[in-house]
């Protein structure tokens, strides 16, 4: 399993200079990759900000996680990205997701038909990142157009499926799902199981899955759980999440996050990867000098041995 790190805890400062610093040392402390999120009232877009980061980063792999679908037409997010890895190179993978019913609302936007519309949008935006054209027509969306310049390498593309539906089409039309808020148990028994079935029925390569968990080294275990609770609580009554915490056995945020001491964290990222998480995207919860420095010195600790547990 590799171990990347997820920046989104900084969207809310809305500081690009901040996110750079952050990758970069995410960069210099051997993480896999760099992912960003993108709130969809938030006002700051996260292919933008992960195009400044490439520029000052030439190596580093790159993602959204995510991008949601429904304020944009696949072929604005396209050109959006396509532009983008031409900017940084082939090392750019894009994380879409429907978002939230409560999100679109504040938009405008009726969030109908989900399943449907994950599946046009599929249809539209997978041919034109792997080939440069598409001519489709769905029960949603439609598009005929070709792009400018034919992509010089396909960029991956990651759903954040949860339900079995999203699985499925996610499975057969996408390259592996990147989650939030999922535990070992919930990706062991359901994740992986459906969308593996779903690509293999396909005709497609193992789907990567990629679980962003908050993360801290800590001696006070209760308190920062508690915290993340009551912080993050709104993230226990969205629907869809809400039946991944009734999934995996649990009630509250806190409940799902990696917290304790070194070894027990150890432990926890371990499970993650016997469940079948291909990567471990960090999302560092902390709340002093000492729970920041003993969380990234752990995490530091197994990107050097990306595959296995390091020693105790």
């Amino acid at each position: 399993m590799k171990i990347a790190m997820n920046g989104t805890g900084l969207v809310q400062r809305a500081s690009v200079d901040a996110i750079v610093e952050h990758a970069q040392r995410a960069a210099l402390d051997g993480f896999s990759s760099y992912w960003l999120a993108e709130h969809p009232t938030g006002g700051l877009d996260a292919l933008t900000v992960l195009t400044v980061v490439g520029q000052q980063l030439p190596e580093l792999e790159l993602g959204t996680a995510i991008v949601p679908t429904f304020p944009r037409h696949p072929m604005a997010l396209a050109g959006q990205t396509l532009t983008t890895a031409s900017v940084i190179g082939n090392r750019l993978t894009l994380g879409i997701g429907l978002s939230h019913a409560t999100m679109m609302a504040q938009l405008g936007i009726p969030f109908e038909r989900p399943i449907g519309h994950l599946k046009d949008y599929l249809s539209i935006l997978m041919p034109l990142l792997t080939e440069g054209s598409v001519s489709y027509d769905g029960e949603l969306l439609s598009c005929h157009a070709e792009i400018f310049a034919r992509p010089e390498q396909a960029c991956p593309v990651m759903v954040a499926a949860l339900g079995p539906q999203a699985l499925a089409v996610a499975g057969r039309l996408a390259d592996g799902t990147t989650l939030a808020w999922v535990g070992p148990k919930t990706v062991r028994e359901h994740i992986k199981p459906r969308i593996s079935e779903a690509a293999a029925t396909a005709g497609k390569a193992q789907p990567r899955i990629i679980a962003t968990l908050p993360v801290c080294v800590t001696d006070e275990e209760d308190r920062v759980r508690a915290r993340i609770s009551k912080t993050l609580k709104m993230y226990g009554e969205l629907p869809s999440y809400k039946a991944m915490f009734e999934r995996e056995g649990i009630s509250e945020p806190g409940e799902l996050a990696l917290i304790g001491s070194a070894a027990k964290v150890s432990d926890q990222i371990a499970e993650l990867a016997d469940a079948g998480v291909t990567d471990y995207a960090a999302s560092e919860f902390t709340t002093n000098a000492d729970e920041r420095e003993q969380t990234r010195e752990l995490l530091k600790t197994f990107t050097q041995n990306q595959h296995t547990r390091p020693a105790d």
